[in-house]
């Protein structure tokens, strides 16, 4: 079987219709918002098709190792930028998610995974799809509001600042949150199916749980102290950065190599 199967022609075909849906902006097109729509979707189902075909060849859900979780995490992003495109007109935002979809396909690429249909006992779990993908997809929520988050910082500091930045990052946050408690919750069952305990303070249990506090803190924050700016945005950018501990920084940790979870690696 080959790895990638055709990966370069499915990834060159959804990065040919993104870049189409970045570049029809530039124009005067009457018809703009229509091709941004159409073009951004043909390239959300053209990665698609990639997944489910891997997912069909390799009998198991591409989920176990980094660069298959990039390969979602690089299906999900133009999905969140359509959709807030849709809802607000965020054309940074949809080209943030694009450009960053881009970039992991990039890697990817560039560091081919050797795939394998090996799935060890403990990920033949009816948990282990759900738990992966609102993990997922949360992290790709957050990683857009944390955007949002330096944004409104930039206009914070140079007298710019748009009250309507927060409240997408709000929006996004609370959405996003939501799908990461989903997350926590179904990893405490899946663990208690698979080792006996919901929960252990596994490293990555750890982190995952630091993650899930600071973006509660912003939310406390912005409850508490509706009219602030600088603080709330200044907890939602470093809260990014505790979750991309979580998601690939806390396997270089030395704790890391006795963590149930290096499966991932």
């Amino acid at each position: 079987m080959s790895n990638w199967i055709n990966f370069p022609a499915f990834a060159g075909i959804a990065i040919a219709l993104w870049l189409v849906t970045m570049g029809i902006q530039l124009t005067n097109n009457k018809q703009k918002d229509l091709i941004i729509w159409i073009s951004g979707w043909l390239g959300v189902v053209a990665l698609g098709a990639f997944i489910g075909l891997l997912w069909h060849t390799l009998e198991r859900p591409p989920m176990r190792t980094l660069g298959e979780t990039r390969l979602w995490y690089s299906f999900f992003l133009p999905v969140i930028g359509l959709f807030t495109f849709a809802r607000w007109k965020y054309k940074w935002l949809l080209n943030y998610s694009i450009v960053m979809a881009v970039v992991f396909l990039g890697i990817n690429y560039m560091n081919p995974d050797t795939y394998n249909k090996t799935l060890m006992p403990a990920l033949q779990s009816p948990w282990f799809v759900p738990h992966v993908i609102v993990y997922i997809f949360s992290y790709a929520i957050l990683a857009a509001s944390s955007l949002v988050a330096v944004y409104g910082l930039y206009q914070y500091y140079y007298s710019t600042f748009n009250h309507k930045n927060l409240e997408l990052a709000n929006n996004l946050v609370y959405l996003g949150f939501g799908f990461l408690t989903l997350g926590l919750l179904f990893g405490a069952l899946w663990a208690k199916e698979a080792w006996g305990h919901y929960w252990t303070w596994d490293p990555k249990e750890t982190w995952a749980f630091l993650t899930w506090m600071a973006y509660l803190v912003y939310m406390h924050l912005r409850y508490r102290h509706p009219a602030a700016v600088k603080s709330p945005l200044w907890s939602l950018a470093l809260a990014f950065v505790v979750l991309l501990i979580c998601w690939f920084g806390v396997n270089y940790l030395p704790s890391a190599q006795q963590s149930v979870h290096t499966y991932t690696n």
